[in-house]
């Protein structure tokens, strides 16, 4: 969620569609070695093994803001090879990396560390080496919307450490196969902290061991698979309250950790809250998809970010956006927006996740648009839809949600307000809400715990919809301009068509004579009828309360 601030000063403002097409002559982005080295999906020393485990083992000397500790990867590997590929930030020391008991040799280009082997590692073997580091991590100054370490005290005085790297990737403060397309498929998470504080991580808690150096470790295992970015660390002063919600897979267990002085609050805000999330997007997206690791929410200082079963929590224990409505219709302020955003990420971007951030829309507009969904569930479909519809206060069409590929790089904002909005399009063609909802639990049925491409969630939608929506996709996503519907009069006789910069765009869109019934009609790039009986560009009117687009009449 880490753009969405960048959104929320414009939803005070109204804002009109912009229709621009002229995009020849902008500025070409320039992207170098290091960009290519963090965000390569093809290099050979990465797609080499397929990283099955770590075990992550870092000590936090918070009165230094400095870590020390080792990662334990275990790997299989995917084809012959004796160089592989691990990331991690070049201020942090490398100390060793040992391999059957042996140090191995390695070079650092960048945040990148290549690794050779004394002999080759075989395709199909599993293997595994441990790497030692140490130093002081990047301190994030405006969490999640920078990434690595913020270290606050609370207002007890107690020492308040959280992680957080969606973008910036996680190793900036530990070593990791830093790609998204390469999930973990478990991990244990050992935490040491100094005596009397707690550390509070992703999954279930194992063990905690009192350490002889006056540190206390806890250790935390994650039975499924998970994106790197997502692995943290949560270090204060926390008290945990217990809950469970009986669901479509049985029993979950909800846990909550509030700072100690909050608890009353964290109680009264989250038993509103979570219960009602968790039923409303089981109903649209299918069950919850980590059962076997829980779901919890913990107090940070920082506002949130979507850490899988364990999502990090900051926003005052008050409904709305820091108790801002994101719509400015009045429905954004009947709920915790960061309890219903964050969570709706363990269905699109922790379940589902992008294989590339520059497909992050997979993440965030689908997390968006569960927002509207949320609010249909409690107070009917209009609500949803005046939602989604008001939040295009803070589109900008400033450049495509769709990045370059390949290095690490995210795209427009937009991914957020004018992603969901284009779902909402894409519901309105399909016009039947049971089969959107069946394509929403479908792709998470589908890609369960999964890592996925553009392709692959446009093909499944046009496959399950019986409908061609690729130009839709591509037009909303891969260009910052929206589509515009002209009409004209020609021989007396209403025409029309899409100006749109998508090839061979032809989206169904509904049209009426004003006081009517809407009926679709699908345009293409060509004027032609519109066929409907006494339109004309006086009484003509178009369904721009459901379809965000521009509307030209000549």
């Amino acid at each position: 969620m880490k753009l969405y601030h960048k959104l929320l000063s414009l939803t005070f403002f109204i804002a009109l569609p912009v229709i621009t097409f002229a995009q020849l002559g902008a500025k070409k982005e320039v992207f170098t070695r290091a960009d290519t080295l963090r965000g390569s999906l093809t290099s050979p020393l990465r797609i080499c093994y397929d990283i099955n485990y770590y075990h992550l083992d870092v000590k936090f000397d918070i009165d230094n803001k400095f870590i020390s500790g080792n990662v334990l990867f275990k790997f299989t590997a995917e084809q012959d090879f004796t160089r592989l590929q691990f990331d991690l930030f070049s201020n942090l020391k490398l100390e060793k990396i040992v391999y059957k008991g042996k140090e191995l040799p390695y070079t650092r280009e960048f945040n990148a560390v290549f690794v050779t082997f004394p002999q080759a590692i075989t395709k199909g073997s599993k293997d595994q080496f441990t790497v030692y580091y140490s130093g002081n991590p990047v301190i994030a100054k405006r969490a999640p919307w920078d990434g690595g370490v913020e270290y606050h005290v609370d207002s007890l005085g107690h020492n308040w450490v959280s992680t957080a790297c969606q973008g910036m990737g996680a190793s900036v403060w530990w070593p990791t196969k830093d790609q998204q397309a390469d999930e973990v498929d478990s991990a244990l998470i050992s935490i040491s902290v100094p005596k009397g504080l707690k550390d509070v991580s992703n999954g279930r808690l194992r063990k905690i061991t009192q350490l002889k150096d006056g540190y206390t470790r806890f250790d935390w295992f994650v039975s499924q698979p998970i994106n790197n970015y997502n692995i943290e660390a949560n270090i204060g002063d926390y008290v945990h309250i217990t809950d469970t919600y009986m669901g479509e897979k049985g029993k979950l267990t909800l846990d909550y950790w509030p700072l100690s002085y909050n608890v009353a609050k964290a109680k009264k805000q989250f038993d509103k809250n979570v219960k009602p999330m968790l039923k409303a997007f089981e109903h649209w997206f299918g069950p919850y998809p980590f059962y076997e690791d829980g779901y919890k929410l913990i107090e940070t200082h920082h506002l949130g970010m979507e850490h899988q079963s364990g999502v990090a929590y900051g926003n005052h224990y008050g409904n709305g956006y820091l108790g801002r409505d994101m719509s400015g219709t009045g429905w954004g302020l009947k709920w915790d927006f960061i309890v219903v955003h964050e969570s709706g990420h363990e269905w699109f971007g922790n379940n589902i996740t992008s294989k590339d951030l520059a497909d992050m829309w997979i993440h965030e507009s689908f997390t968006n648009y569960s927002e509207s969904l949320f609010i249909e569930s409690i107070w009917g479909k209009q609500a949803g839809q005046e939602y989604v519809h008001g939040t295009r206060m803070a589109i900008q069409n400033d450049s495509p949600i769709i990045a370059p590929y390949g290095v690490n790089k995210e795209g427009s904002g937009d991914m957020y307000c004018k992603g969901g909005n284009m779902l909402n399009i894409i519901r309105t063609i399909i016009n039947d809400d049971e089969k959107w909802r069946n394509i929403l639990r479908g792709l998470n049925k589908t890609f369960y715990h999964q890592t996925v491409t553009y392709e692959q969630v446009v093909n499944y939608i046009n496959q399950q919809s019986g409908k061609n929506l690729t130009q839709v996709f591509d037009q909303y996503l891969k260009y910052k301009s929206i589509p515009t519907l002209e009409f004209m009069t020609l021989h007396g006789e209403l025409m029309c068509r899409w100006i749109a910069n998508a090839p061979n765009f032809n989206m169904p869109v509904k049209v009426r004579i004003k006081g009517g019934e809407y009926k679709f009609i699908t345009p293409g790039t060509r004027f032609s009828p519109v066929n409907i009986d006494g339109a004309t560009k006086d009484n003509v009117e178009v369904d721009t309360f459901n379809y965000y687009i521009g509307v030209l009449v000549d």
